[in-house]
């Protein structure tokens, strides 16, 4: 029998201190069934205190106060794995949970894709996570979702200042390109940004070409899918100015899913504060419904 199932993902700035502004709240009111957490900069009692009666499953990052992903959800998964490969700066910021659902086991991951900061060993680090997420993406299985704060804006509709960013981590050009491949149809050539992702004056460390031959993975972006060719909805908006308030935000975090998974989705919100004030992260939730 098939039922509606709500995964919700949200990178919440530190654990403790989104407890202390409120976090408890939403979760009271959200009915999401499992919570995918980024950031979480904290220990696994600091998610249990906040989420008790859940099963959670964590990964910490090496450094304290740092990073950290995790999963809580109302029923146990079945399985859950950590990491993407040798090599790959990923602990604290991958991890995967099967859950099953009747006869089909839907796996979920939250991630945390490294922010980056052009010509530094930031960026070199989030070329290779996304490297070996091209190369795990397609291993997930045929109900899979790949959640979190993907640190990408993908989309001129994804950024409200788009052209002041162009040169900036987080809207590279070739940053954008692995969107374009994850979101190809599976076998398919790569088009989009991958033919130009040359660089711009500036960006010494994206001058060379995205590689040419690439075919798609087959994902597909529920937000953007639900949302249709309009700006936004945004789910990050910088502490500075008056951004959250004018909604000058970036659209970072996603359901990215298979198209089998993607098929049974029935709705998708961001959760938006009502206001400033009552934020208790600078990420708002992202919200699915999966009928499974």
């Amino acid at each position: 029998m098939e039922h509606m199932t709500r995964i919700a993902s949200v990178n919440v700035n530190g654990i403790r201190a989104a407890a202390r502004k409120g976090m408890a709240g939403w979760i009271e009111t959200s009915g999401v069934d499992i919570l995918t957490i980024q950031e979480v900069r904290g220990e696994r009692a600091h998610l249990e205190t906040v989420l008790p009666g859940w099963h959670i499953l964590a990964e910490e990052a090496p450094q304290k106060g740092r990073a950290g992903v995790a999963i809580a959800s109302r029923e146990p998964s079945i399985a859950h794995r950590t990491g993407l490969g040798e090599g790959v700066d990923a602990q604290g910021r991958w991890l995967e949970a099967d859950f099953q659902f009747g006869d089909r086991v839907v796996t979920v991951v939250s991630a945390y894709v490294h922010s980056g900061e052009v010509d530094t060993p930031k960026q070199e680090a989030k070329w290779v996570f996304l490297d070996a997420m091209v190369e795990r993406l397609p291993q997930l299985g045929e109900f899979a979702v790949v959640t979190g704060d993907l640190n990408v804006g993908h989309r001129e509709f994804d950024i409200k200042n788009w052209k002041g960013n162009v040169s900036r981590a987080g809207f590279l050009a070739r940053e954008r390109a692995y969107f374009d491949q994850f979101l190809t149809a599976a076998g398919e050539p790569v088009e989009g940004q991958v033919s130009t992702a040359r660089g711009k004056v500036g960006e010494l460390s994206d001058t060379r070409p995205f590689a040419a031959g690439r075919t798609g993975l087959g994902f597909v972006d529920v937000g953007r899918a639900f949302a249709g060719e309009v700006e936004g909805p945004f789910s990050w908006w910088s502490n500075r100015g008056q951004a959250f308030d004018k909604d000058t935000g970036w659209r970072i975090d996603y359901h990215l899913a298979t198209p089998a998974l993607a098929a049974l989705v029935d709705s998708y919100r961001v959760d938006r504060y009502p206001s400033y004030d009552a934020r208790w992260s600078d990420h708002a939730p992202v919200v699915a419904d999966y009928s499974l």
